[in-house]
């Protein structure tokens, strides 16, 4: 193994500890606003579900990543560079601006700007590629109804019960739901940088046989998450659990709940969903039950844009430093 093999290697996993980094803000910033838990056990508590999620998560994300975006063949250690570099600018500038756009997106961007440099249009899976594009809008979607759902659901179950007792049960209901949800954000979003990994080490003919994830690729990956996730994005925490809506315990257990459930569902069938998109459909969802004045959507509005740009805006770079590189 190359010493340039090892340092992209290392820069996948900063990547993806990057990756933890932005979006603890979607693991914990409702738990955190609603004062569930303290920043610092909040943190402790997404970060170990975050690790222990590939038990139960598999690896079918990982797959689409390392050969259902681009084409296998052209991959090589120029073109990972590119993509990471592209992949952790995108996510530095939109951390430091407090925008929860997707880490994932971002990695799909640099992975495409590169291709496309490298080989041209020809190399885009074209399948692939829609699908992830798709998911775009439709895991908020998906994430909003399914937010409104257990609101409507919860808030008629207990439609008698004093405000004091709903609280009091969700405060610890909303344990379980961010254990639920970080999970999903583990089990999907480190599984984009174990099929980066893998990619790299197939097409520089470390891996024997046909395309598969190391063991030891997806335990580092699901440690450089979770240490990333400790250490928090508190910008983005800000945005995500105070700017969009006001929560109470019962709507973070609602929003972390219908997230949770549009993830592991993405997640089974290998789709690279955005966790940032999902948690934020979810919490739109649960602040427009009161009333739709109560989502400020006017924010709502700047993170869509961020979303939109994410691809586009990770692949330039990626391009550029593919052509720097080359």
């Amino acid at each position: 193994m190359t010493a340039f093999i090892v340092f992209l290697i290392a820069l996948a996993l900063f990547f993806d500890f990057l990756n933890g980094f932005h979006d603890a803000a979607n693991s914990i910033a409702t738990v955190v606003s609603t004062r569930v838990l303290s920043p610092q056990y909040a943190v402790v508590w997404a970060a170990f579900f975050n690790f222990i999620a590939f038990v139960f998560m598999g690896t079918h994300v990982a797959k689409t990543i390392g050969k259902g975006i681009v084409d296998v063949g052209i991959i090589d250690p120029t073109v990972i560079f590119a993509t990471l570099v592209g992949a952790c600018a995108w996510d530095i500038l939109t951390w430091y601006f407090g925008l929860p756009t997707s880490s994932s997106h971002a990695l799909i961007g640099g992975l495409v700007g590169a291709a496309l440099v490298k080989a041209g249009p020809g190399s885009l899976v074209a399948k692939g590629i829609a699908m992830t594009s798709a998911f775009i809008f439709i895991s908020p979607a998906i994430g909003l109804i399914l937010g409104l759902t257990l609101g409507v659901a919860v808030y008629w179950w207990f439609r008698k019960a004093t405000p004091l007792h709903v609280d009091h049960i969700f405060r610890r209901g909303q344990l379980f739901s961010a254990a639920l949800y970080s999970l999903g954000h583990g089990g999907n979003d480190a599984q984009k940088t174990m099929g980066i990994i893998a990619g790299l080490l197939f097409s520089a003919g470390l891996t024997r046989g046909t395309f598969h994830i190391p063991l030891w690729v997806v335990l580092s990956c699901q440690a450089a998450i979770a240490l990333g996730t400790m250490f928090g994005g508190w910008r983005i925490v800000k945005t995500m659990g105070q700017r969009i809506t006001k929560l109470r315990p019962v709507d973070g257990f609602c929003a972390e709940t219908g997230a949770a459930i549009s993830l592991y569902l993405a997640t089974y069938l290998g789709i690279p969903v955005s966790t940032t998109h999902t948690i934020t459909g979810s919490i739109m969802g649960v602040g427009s039950l009161r009333r739709l004045s109560a989502v400020r959507w006017g924010v709502a509005g700047r993170i869509v844009w961020a979303w939109i740009l994410t691809i586009p805006g990770a692949a330039l770079i990626s391009a550029a430093a593919y052509l720097a590189a080359r």
